[in-house]
């Protein structure tokens, strides 16, 4: 039933391949988008801008609080490598 099944199902492998992709493309983002590290990162370009004057205060507020946000956020999330 096995190799039947292998047979019929042949002309899925395109999608399914696609749908793998697409996963792992998902993971890799979200993986970033909740990396302390980066946060970190983005929070002091933030600084960096509020001082420089390339935003004002209620921009630079604003943004830090979505990144405090996704930090606190990504402290709560399940690992999942592997």
């Amino acid at each position: 039933m096995s190799l039947l099944w292998n047979v019929l199902s042949l002309p899925l492998a395109p999608l399914r391949g696609t749908v793998w992709v697409a996963e792992r493309v998902l993971e890799q983002a979200e993986r970033q988008h909740y990396d302390p590290a980066s946060i970190r990162r983005q929070l002091d370009e933030v600084a960096r801008a509020r001082e420089s004057g390339e935003i004002d205060d209620e921009r630079a507020d604003a943004m830090e609080q979505e990144l405090v946000a996704r930090l606190i956020q990504s402290r709560r999330r399940p690992d999942k490598e592997g």
